[in-house]
């Protein structure tokens, strides 16, 4: 005799569960976590890798921005948390997690000269600086060494590739399963950083970037 089985709401939900978490896996996740990157700089070793060689997750994403270095750099060195020039996101979401960022439009003056052992704070992620090359690197860590923020520039004919990598140590099972719903926020939040960064850059040093000015 055949038997049929009723497929309940709760068995039809684990089974899309299951079926979506390779989906995911496969065609999702490396896209949020390579937006805008090419393959090559996702698989690239950069500047500021050997600050955390043995990482568990990585996000490489990347935007070309039509301003020179020099252009880029300033928005960059002032990042942080107020009196810094904020992330160039969306605040009022950092500003909920008690992060107190305020984007700015103007370049700060007093920010423009970062060095090796400047320390920020990101909530509770303790940040210091630990590799500087301007106009071109700028590598923050944790820290508890569980965390690298690496910033890349790297310019041609007045057009900039700015890299963003970062880079995660995750010692616990919990630490991992946690990480991937924060991933997609990640982008979220990054990606708008990343065009910010761009809008404001090209605004300061790309074409017709005088006539902007008066």
């Amino acid at each position: 005799m055949l038997t049929h089985r009723v497929m309940t709401p709760g068995r039809c939900g684990f089974v899309l569960l299951v079926a979506a978490v390779p989906a995911y896996g496969l065609v999702l996740r490396p896209r949020i976590l390579r937006w805008g990157a090419t393959g090559t700089e996702a698989s690239a070793r950069l500047p500021g890798d050997e600050l955390l060689e043995r990482a568990d997750g990585v996000a490489t994403r990347a935007i070309n921005i039509g301003a020179p270095a020099s252009a880029v750099w300033p928005w960059l060195a002032q990042m942080g948390p107020s009196p810094r020039g904020g992330a160039y996101t969306y605040d009022w979401i950092e500003n909920l997690l008690g992060l107190n960022m305020h984007s700015t439009d103007r370049v700060l003056p007093e920010f423009q000269n970062p060095c090796v052992g400047d320390t920020i704070a990101y909530g509770p992620n303790e940040m210091r600086l630990e590799r500087v090359e301007p106009g071109r690197v700028l590598a923050w860590r944790a820290l508890n060494s569980n965390w690298v923020w690496t910033f890349v520039l790297d310019e041609h004919e007045g057009v900039t590739r700015l890299i963003s990598r970062n880079r995660f140590r995750l010692p616990r099972l919990i630490d991992r399963v946690g990480m991937l719903p924060m991933e997609l926020g990640s982008l979220l939040m990054e990606r708008k950083m990343l065009r910010g960064i761009k809008e404001r850059a090209e605004a300061l040093g790309g074409p017709g970037a005088n006539d902007r000015s008066r």
